[in-house]
């Protein structure tokens, strides 16, 4: 890529949530739901002393996309690092639960969530982690009916129970920038010992979680460039692709196939890795 192309990109990254929701309707098409001034915040965090969102972190926005009914779900990563509470995971649940309605009554609404979350947020905990859970019943109900594309691109990543809603989707879109696993590298270290997982060597990190070795190992779909217009465009081809056949989550036998090559007592390599998962995960 030349230096004028370079020049000619918008980071999809540095947009915020709301920006980036907009981005990927077709123009003109954006509509909020529950926007800030709808002032539906979070009941549990001003009680600990926390300032609250007025969106409480995630956006929802309505819309077309390619010409299609559309609902895009933006998780704000600048607020408490894009964590899920009770409002914010049940603004995404209840919008994915119409989106399914939606399809019942004959509209063909489809789904995209952009995934910048480290998980629960551990002030709400168990009523967080109810919404998320929530969250996960929806996406397996939608995607009946119509794609679910996830998207993570920025360097917070998709961690936590939100992982495995990003796992739910039918497709995944990740960056060079992202990661995606379902614990942290701190959790991990802590855990398991800095020998296992150091959580200060970014190399390393990225090379296993990050979503380049994500899309090596057929965990995420479409490998993206940091550019508004190629992850838009990435989007449309994805949802002009249809259904999965088999989405990642059914594949249960076969992922457990590729688990039990894996040693447990060795160190594991990110080429390993890529030479196991690489054989593939049939059903």
């Amino acid at each position: 890529m030349d230096t004028q192309e370079l020049l000619e990109r918008q980071s999809f990254i540095e947009l915020d949530a709301r920006s980036r929701a907009k981005r990927l309707l077709d123009a003109g098409s954006f509509n909020e739901l529950l926007d800030p001034f709808e002032r539906v915040r979070s009941p549990w965090l001003a009680r600990q002393g926390i300032v609250t969102q007025a969106d409480d972190g995630a956006v929802v926005a309505k819309g077309l996309i390619d010409g299609q009914p559309a609902v895009v779900l933006a998780i704000d990563g600048g607020y408490q690092g894009g964590s899920m509470g009770e409002v914010s995971a049940a603004k995404i649940a209840g919008s994915l639960e119409l989106a399914a309605e939606d399809n019942r009554n004959g509209i063909p609404t489809r789904a995209v969530i952009l995934f910048e979350t480290g998980g629960v947020r551990l002030q709400e905990a168990n009523l967080g982690l109810a919404a998320i859970a929530e969250i996960h019943a929806a996406i397996v109900d939608l995607r009946r009916y119509q794609p679910v594309i996830g998207i993570t691109a920025g360097p917070i990543g998709c961690y936590g129970g939100m992982s495995i809603s990003a796992g739910l989707c039918s497709y995944l879109i990740g960056t060079r920038e992202a990661r995606l696993g379902l614990n942290g590298p701190a959790v991990i270290e802590q855990e398991a010992g800095i020998a296992e997982f150091d959580s200060r060597d970014r190399p390393m990190i990225w090379s296993f979680t990050g979503c380049e070795q994500r899309h090596r190992t057929g965990l995420v779909d479409v490998y993206a460039a940091d550019d508004t217009d190629a992850i838009r465009a990435a989007v449309i081809e994805l949802f002009r692709a249809g259904r999965s056949a088999v989405c990642r989550s059914e594949r249960v036998t076969g992922f457990l196939q590729r688990l039990s090559e894996i040693d447990p007592g060795v160190q594991a390599t990110p080429e390993q890795v890529v030479a196991i998962y690489g054989k593939g995960f049939n059903s």
